[in-house]
């Protein structure tokens, strides 16, 4: 029965329809080639006592006649449904309700004549199925909900859903069944992200509280008996050291480092280099340890020194035959990062002469000679390119930029001390002068004679001398000899850049080792000499 009538259509009826309740389209004409349900003759009903009827808020109707009319259907034009403005057509003596007064006529209202009213009743082959009704609050699984909230799984559901057959039944029965396993693992899937969330909170919380408060993780002891080689270059942080410190397994952390080297008064003063250590060693014996000399692996390169030194000491820290690593600066000189206006001279002894920057540089076993040779001319290279020596040159009255250096390595050699060094410079340029009356562009300096000699003598005599004629020789030979006789410091290649401009032409070591006197004239200059024989005892 639908909600407005007790017809077996779905069409609603409006309660003041006289036909509202009755059977409905049951009683009208069949249609062409169709029999009657009643065989065509009218039907009696036995006379039964009235119901009141009650509309939809519980009021009675009130119990009213209408004046008969000729039953017709109403139609929609698109503007409103027409029930009264076509011509009557006659009574069907089969119709039960053809003898009756019309349902709208009159004074009466038209619930049919305006688009918004109920619509009229239609005849069952053109009525159509009720819509389910919908609700906009609690959709069930089959509109969309997801089955995790569905309730399907619940008992009392089951038993509400069992009046159908027993095939029906057991149908059900296994659907609930598989959503009551969907909804256990989506109940397991929501603990395990819940329970994920919470898992990775509390770690990176205990790690936060790790890293603000709690102590840097630390090995004990000093290490165990592997050692390994820690290059550390130069100005390194303390950061940077432990950071590589950490990387070779020394130390646990780089903050327990950080720590120990600012608990230890002399922990800033550890030095670039390469240091042989333990592995697994508490930060505090590292910092110890790199502050012991012992286990230092570097070779220092000092103001002054010549290249054969280096190599031998190269040799010793690498562990190898002595002359491995002048060999290989002789053969290789070429790819060691030499600048193009290096060894520009056939008479040169050692390309590298000049070029092996002072400082401090790694040389552990298993290094290989170029290796450190390498950042040794690396070194030079671009500190003489910070310098522009090929624009300084040509204001010195110099041919190139090596002359600047081999200049810088005589001031080196010779001067004693920084305040020496820039009158050494000046007495190097005013005896290369053309105009130089006194020396005649001979330099007359014993350093260069010991280079070539491969010593450190301070007692030559003038017949051996004067009877070497080799380029290196500057009492026989004018000018500039070939190359650097060593590797000048930042402070001699300052003072050649930048000589005095007092005149000086000669000097002497009077006492023999750090004083070094300067004369202007060749009188004074005898004074000088007679100072240095009397302290020498000659």
């Amino acid at each position: 029965m639908t909600e407005y009538g007790r017809g077996p259509g779905s069409e609603p009826w409006h309660p003041d329809d006289p036909l509202y309740g009755d059977g409905g389209w049951t009683g009208q004409q069949a249609q062409p080639g169709q029999q009657s349900p009643y065989g065509g003759r009218p039907q009696h009903y036995p006379q039964q006592e009235q119901q009141p009827q009650y509309d939809e808020w519980g009021r009675p109707y009130d119990q009213q006649q209408y004046p008969a009319a000729p039953q017709q259907h109403p139609q929609y034009d698109g503007d409103a449904w027409h029930t009264g403005g076509h011509p009557q057509a006659p009574t069907d003596p089969t119709d039960p309700y053809g003898g009756q007064a019309a349902a709208y006529g009159g004074d009466q209202d038209d619930y049919y004549g305006n688009p918004e009213a109920y619509p009229p009743p239609e005849p069952p082959s053109r009525r159509q199925a009720e819509p389910e009704p919908r609700t906009d609050w609690d959709p069930g699984p089959d509109q969309g909900e997801h089955a995790f909230f569905a309730g399907g799984g619940d008992d009392g559901d089951g038993a509400d859903e069992a009046d159908g057959t027993g095939r029906a039944g057991r149908g059900r029965g296994r659907g609930n069944k598989g959503r009551k396993r969907r909804n256990g693992c989506a109940c397991l899937v929501v603990l395990a992200v819940f329970g994920g969330g919470i898992a990775g909170v509390g770690y990176f919380g205990f790690q936060f509280y790790q890293n603000r408060f709690g102590e840097a993780p630390d090995y004990a002891g000093d290490g165990t008996g592997q050692s390994v080689t820690v290059q550390i270059p130069k100005g390194a942080s303390g950061y940077d050291i432990g950071r590589r410190l950490k990387e070779a397994g020394v130390v646990k952390s780089v903050d327990a480092f950080v720590a120990a080297q600012a608990q230890n008064p002399d922990g800033k003063s550890i030095q670039a280099g390469a240091y042989l250590l333990n592995k697994r060693m508490s930060a505090e014996s590292a910092v110890e340890m790199m502050l012991d000399p012992k286990s230092q692996n570097n070779v220092m390169v000092t103001p002054g020194q010549r290249n054969a030194q280096v190599y031998k000491a190269i040799d010793e820290k690498l562990g190898l035959s002595e002359g491995s690593t002048e060999k290989v600066a002789e053969s290789k000189f070429e790819s060691l990062g030499l600048p193009e206006w290096a060894n520009n001279n056939g008479d040169i002894k050692d390309p590298l002469e000049g070029f092996l920057w002072p400082g401090t540089y790694p040389a552990a076993e298993g290094m290989k000679p170029e290796t450190v040779l390498k950042d040794m001319v690396g070194q030079a290279s671009k500190k003489y390119g910070a310098y522009q020596l090929s624009a300084k040159a040509q204001g010195l009255k110099l041919d190139n930029p090596l002359e600047v250096v081999t200049v810088a390595s005589l001031v080196q050699a010779e001067g004693k001390t920084h305040d020496d060094f820039r009158k050494m410079a000046e007495v190097v340029y005013n005896r290369l002068e053309p105009t130089n009356t006194e020396t005649y562009q001979l330099l007359q300096f014993d350093s260069t004679f010991n280079y070539l000699k491969g010593e450190s003598n301070i007692h030559i005599s003038e017949s051996e001398i004067n009877s070497n004629k080799d380029p290196y020789n500057t009492y026989t030979r004018k000018g500039l000899p070939p190359g650097p006789i060593g590797n000048p410091g930042e402070d001699a290649l300052r003072a050649a850049l930048n000589p005095t401009d007092d005149g000086w032409i000669y000097f002497v070591a009077t006492d023999g080792a750090n004083k070094t006197e300067f004369a202007r004239t060749h009188d004074e200059f005898l004074r000088l000499k007679e100072k240095f024989n009397d302290s020498s005892g000659n």
